[in-house]
């Protein structure tokens, strides 16, 4: 039985009352439950950090994957949808830093770590439970009750499995290499984690004096001052031309050696008017010149340590032609420098600590400051000695750390690492056959970072993590355990113990030189947490049956910054475990952005929460908009008024179905029952039809390529284009009917397929306000989201039948458009339009919707011509150029003449030949290049252009005409005051009317002014009297109106 859908679109109150529904019949669980037999399908959800509230990108990203799962769920699937929380790492540790007032690791320490630890379990529990909340108000359906969340037990020892793994391949490393490193958090950081922002630093041009050539040094540049403590060498390109160069400017001059190439360059940067070339040759012609390092002086080690090439030029190929051409070597303190320092046998010198202050070894001047703060003290030292050729000032793009935004630095460190280079070759393997949207995403973005990948560093001199499973023991020996069972035996061991630190940290074994294994202290790198999600979601390694069932994931989708992330981490983690991606499909998405294209911060003060979207428009608007604003790889820049429009789809479906659903109710429409046979079909009903079977083919195919953006359009245009604005305008006066005879019938099955397979189709992108409508008008079902996909039906679909309902729009809409310029409402009939056309196929396509096109643009005849039509007035114009050149003066009378005349004739004549034109007595020949011609319709008739012809459009009213379109100017104003009088559609009223001077259009019209408005009786009166009257101007005419609802 359908029931009445209510008349207002309140979005918030009903989805409010559908979640409370859907929890309260645990209709998630029934519908899952239903499809358990279905083929599985395995989707993983990229895990977002328990941080706080969710933005409007999270919001995108779980919509996308949300709309996703339920599609599939509808096509029959048993989709695996549990939810990933990733909650380790620097993004809780920092906010509880933050919470609690702490600002480095020796305050943790101070604090406890087991207080800390507990700190940090306590948040990511707490927001996981927020941010579960904030998806269910946003519509999300997913298996909230069981997430897999990185802290469990069984998580971790997924973790610890894929490291033994590694181990056994030979594929898990300890070594001293430079890393990345975030001074503030004391940890190494991988490449992944590092966020780029303009920083401004020092940029100076130093003098290296070489060794036995005085007056003559190598000229670096760097932006690091604080790395010249920790130099080697100087790094020049084999390939390219260097130059022995005397700079020269009034009183002075400066010899340096320097790219050749660069000198112009560098000349203006240091204010030298000229220069002199004294020596040329190429890069690998320098190898081994030796120099002394600027702080040779100051610093010990500079002095002390030795080597065949310290302190000499050394060759590389990394080195650019950009700024001088040589480049100052620090291996302790750049990943290049490391390597050029490692080739040559040069130790990596790093005067560094973990918190970025220097060591005692660099002397008393520098010793305990943060590198950056003596950068200043090092430009001074630098210009007293006279080894500051420039120094000024860069904005550049410098890497930050991701959590806390603090300027990283580079340092030589011992690091656990896993051997991702040696599994590349499978990894770009594996790229080129995973099914990347868009295409580019993998070939491209993907495939180049993995091609450059470095060895993964994977160990974090942090607390809250994964621990690394790593034992060793003094004497060199080394465990790697795979799961809690290895632990069991060991000293400090108990059965359920919490894995994390520092509880892990007291876990020892006995070593077989007799000493105790313990614990390396580092914690894993929070993103090889997400990277084993796929088999650690699954229960892997205890759950095998699990595993081999679900794995590997069907589809995973998450914003193209994961190409570096979550993406990246995935595929190396699973290619060192299972020599394959751990995924076959993945769709990479945009971010979102602010209005003015810019990133989303609480720095700048441009967040949108969506909280306070969905209070304002509803969770399914900002569904809808988010899903169909872009192509789903693009960047969003947020926009409320789309939104609104989208809101406003919604509204216009909403009064679809309450429309609908009002007649169909009130006439006890059943749909199972109350079919009708083909026959009875109109070509509208047959249109529809066929444009909702396309719709299910564009909806499908578009979520089938993931092109989701085009399924929701297509949609839109269908609710806005086909069904609300133009459908339901065919059939408003056979819904308004009486009788349930079977035009009507017909009406109502065509409206009603086509609006709930509608429902269906935007169900996965709108759940609430769909589930609404569906429980309405159907509720076969226990919610929509339990009904299986629409099919199409081919059979329905008729390309001839919707291209003359294409041509039919086409010229209702340029009737109207006409209308509107000459000021003649569309409820005032016009006499007829003519129609030339250009082909004999276009006739049959208008007259097959003919019907359609009068009562659409309201006229009362059309008559059809593929010539000229025979009321055309032929106008004839005089060319004036030729007429003059013949006769000169007396072309002044036979232009106006010409003007004058009968064009038929005049033609008539020139076809012949010419015609002769007599003024005054005399005789004119007019030939064909005198005049030209041109047909134009009769007064009052309007000549419109369309894509198959001609249109004309006869505006003259005669009487007849006047009275009808009074008569529904009368009939609109009744229908208004039922409005405002909030009538039911079935209610009757009783009308009094004074007409004035229309008063003959009501009589004559007044058995269909009571049937369209529902009037049990219309009386004519001068006194006009009932409940509710008003004083009408229609146009230009007073007329009252008093209407009594009937008892």
């Amino acid at each position: 039985m359908i029931k009445q859908v209510q008349a207002e679109y309140n979005p918030p109150e009903l989805e409010k009352k559908i979640q409370k529904l859907w929890k309260d019949n645990d209709t998630y669980t029934k519908t899952k439950q239903m499809r358990a037999e279905g083929e599985d399908y395995y989707f993983v959800d990229g895990p977002p950090y328990t941080t706080g509230y969710i933005h409007l990108g999270t919001a995108w990203n779980k919509t996308i994957k949300d709309s996703i799962i339920r599609y599939k769920r509808m096509c029959g699937y048993n989709v695996r949808d549990q939810p990933g929380f990733d909650m380790h790492g620097l993004p809780i540790e920092v906010k509880v830093e933050q919470s609690i007032g702490i600002k480095s690791k020796k305050e943790i320490e101070s604090f406890g770590i087991d207080n800390f630890i507990s700190k940090c379990k306590d948040f990511a529990l707490t927001h996981q439970e927020m941010m579960t909340d904030q998806f269910k108000e946003l519509g999300i359906w997913m298996d909230w009750d069981r997430p897999y969340r990185t802290l469990a037990p069984e998580y971790i020892e997924a973790a610890w499995w894929t490291l033994k793994k590694a181990h056994e391949k030979n594929l898990l490393s300890s070594d001293n290499r430079v890393i990345s490193w975030c001074p503030r958090c004391e940890t190494a950081l991988a490449e992944a984690e590092i966020e780029y922002g303009d920083e401004t630093d020092p940029s100076i041009y130093v003098k290296f004096p070489l060794k036995n050539e005085k007056g003559v040094s190598l000229l670096i540049w760097t932006t690091t001052p604080w790395t010249l403590p920790a130099n080697m060498g100087v790094a020049a390109h084999p390939d390219h031309e260097y130059a022995k160069v005397r700079f020269k400017k009034e009183g002075a001059e400066d010899t340096v050696i320097m790219m050749k190439s660069l000198i112009e360059s560098v000349g203006a940067v240091g204010g030298w008017t000229g220069y002199e070339i004294l020596e040329t040759y190429m890069g690998e012609d320098i190898e081994g010149m030796e120099y002394i390092p600027p702080l040779y002086e100051e610093i010990d080690a500079q002095r002390t340590i030795s080597g065949e090439w310290v302190h000499k030029v050394l060759l590389s190929d990394t080195v650019e032609e950009d700024m001088t051409g040589l480049v100052h070597i620090a291996p302790g303190h750049g990943p290049e420098d490391f390597e050029t320092g490692k080739k040559y046998g040069i130790p990596p010198f790093c005067p560094v600590d973990g918190s970025g202050r220097f060591v005692p070894e660099v002397g008393e001047r520098y010793a305990g400051m943060k590198v950056k703060e003596a950068n200043p003290l090092l430009i001074e030292n630098l210009e007293s000695k006279g080894l500051m050729f420039f120094s000024g000032k860069i904005e550049h793009r410098y890497g930050h750390c991701w959590r806390c935004r603090s300027p990283i630095i580079y340092r030589n460190t011992n690091q656990w690492y896993l051997r991702i280079t040696e599994v590349k070759d499978k990894m770009l393997e594996e790229i080129a056959r995973v099914d990347w949207v868009p295409e580019w995403a993998g070939s491209s973005r993907e495939y180049d970072w993995t091609m450059n990948a470095r060895d993964w560093c994977i160990s974090r001199q942090r607390y809250w993590g994964i621990p690394i499973p790593v034992w060793m023991c003094s004497c060199g020996k080394m465990k790697v355990i795979s799961s809690s069972d290895d632990l069991k035996g060991a000293e400090g061991y108990e059965e359920g113990m919490d894995l994390h630190r520092p509880w892990i940290d007291n876990v020892t074994f006995d070593c077989e030189c007799g000493g105790k294994m313990k614990r390396v202290p580092d914690v894993l790198d929070v993103w090889f947490d997400a990277g084993v999600a796929s088999w650690a979601a699954l229960g892997w390694p205890r759950k095998t049956e699990e595993f081999n069932r679900w794995w590997p994931a069907k589809f995973i989708t998450e914003a193209h910054d994961q190409t570096r992330g979550w993406f990246y981490s995935q595929l190396g983690s699973s290619c060192v475990a299972f020599d394959r991606a751990p995924y076959d499909r993945v769709l990479m998405h945009g971010w979102m952005l602010d209005a003015k294209g810019l990133p989303m911060s609480k720095s700048r003060g441009n967040v949108v929460e969506p909280h306070d979207v969905i209070t304002e428009y509803g969770a399914d608007a900002l569904r809808f908009y988010l899903l169909r604003v872009s192509s789903p790889w693009e960047d969003v820049s947020f926009q409320r008024e789309g939104v609104k429009s989208a809101r406003k789809t919604l509204n216009i479906l909403w009064n679809v179905a309450s429309f609908a659903s009002t007649y169909m109710s009130i006439d006890n429409f059943d749909p199972q029952t109350q079919k009708v046979s083909k026959d009875s079909l109109r070509p509208e009903d047959l249109w529809l039809m066929s444009r909702t079977e396309k719709l299910k083919m564009t909806v499908t195919e578009n979520l089938e390529s993931l092109d989701i953006h085009k399924a929701c359009r297509a949609l839109e245009d269908f609710i806005l284009g086909n069904l609300s604005r133009w459908y339901v305008r065919l059939i408003r006066d056979r819904m308004w009917s009486e009788s349930a005879d079977e035009d009507k019938l017909a009406a109502y099955n065509t409206l009603y397929s086509s609006l709930m397979t509608v429902v269906k189709l935007l169900s996965p992108f709108c759940p609430h306000i769909t589930d609404e409508i569906y429980m309405a008008m159907d509720g076969s079902k226990e919610t929509v989201h339990m009904v299986d996909w629409p099919s199409v039906d081919k059979s329905l679909i008729d390309d001839n039948l919707e291209a003359s309902m294409e041509l039919m729009q086409e010229l209702v809409e340029d009737i109207t458009r006409e209308r509107q310029k000459n000021n003649v409402k569309l409820r005032w009939p016009l006499r007829r339009i003519v129609v030339r056309i250009n082909a004999p196929e276009v006739e049959g396509l208008i007259k097959r919707m003919e019907e359609v096109l009068l009562s659409q643009a309201n006229v009362k005849e059309i008559e059809y011509s593929s010539d000229n039509w025979d009321e055309l007035l032929l106008v004839v114009s005089p060319v004036p150029k030729p007429i003059g050149h013949t006769y000169k003066q007396a072309s002044a009378k036979i232009i106006p003449a010409i003007k004058e005349g009968d064009a038929r004739a005049i033609k008539a004549g020139t076809d012949a030949g010419a015609y002769m034109l007599e003024i005054d007595g005399e005789t004119y020949k007019i030939t064909e290049e005198m005049v030209s011609y041109n047909y134009v319709p009769p007064s009052d008739v309007i000549a419109v252009p369309f894509s198959r012809g001609d249109l004309y459009i006869d505006f003259n009213l005669d009487e007849d005409l006047k009275l009808e379109g009074y008569a529904r100017e009368v009939i609109r104003r009744i229908q208004q005051m039922r409005k405002d009088m909030k009538l039911d559609v079935e209610s009757f009223v009783s009308a009094e009317i004074n007409a004035g001077s229309l008063a003959d259009a009501v009589s004559t019209w007044k058995e269909h002014i009571m049937k369209e408005t529902r009037s049990t009786d219309l009386i004519i009166s001068d006194t006009p009297s009932g409940e509710y009257s008003v004083d009408w101007d229609i146009e230009g005419e007073k007329v009252v109106i008093a209407l009594t609802p009937s008892k």
